[in-house]
């Protein structure tokens, strides 16, 4: 399971998909502008979610 820390205040977070309670994996995606961005994805292909926000910065994947 990705675990997501603020580096900010240190909080954690970890995910599981809502519709068949998998963990939620690290991945990304490349934006048209070729900005790449860090997501969440449910390995079943249930969808996918940017990553979780704390103190007003993009957490990171600690671990997958």
């Amino acid at each position: 399971m990705a675990t997501y820390e603020c580096d900010v205040c240190g909080m954690s977070v970890n995910a599981t998909c809502g519709k068949c309670d998998a963990p939620l994996e690290n991945g990304s995606i490349t934006l048209d502008n070729g900005k790449d961005v860090q997501i969440s994805q449910c390995p079943n292909g249930h969808g996918k979610i940017k990553s979780p926000m704390c103190c007003g910065k993009d957490m990171t994947c600690q671990a997958a």
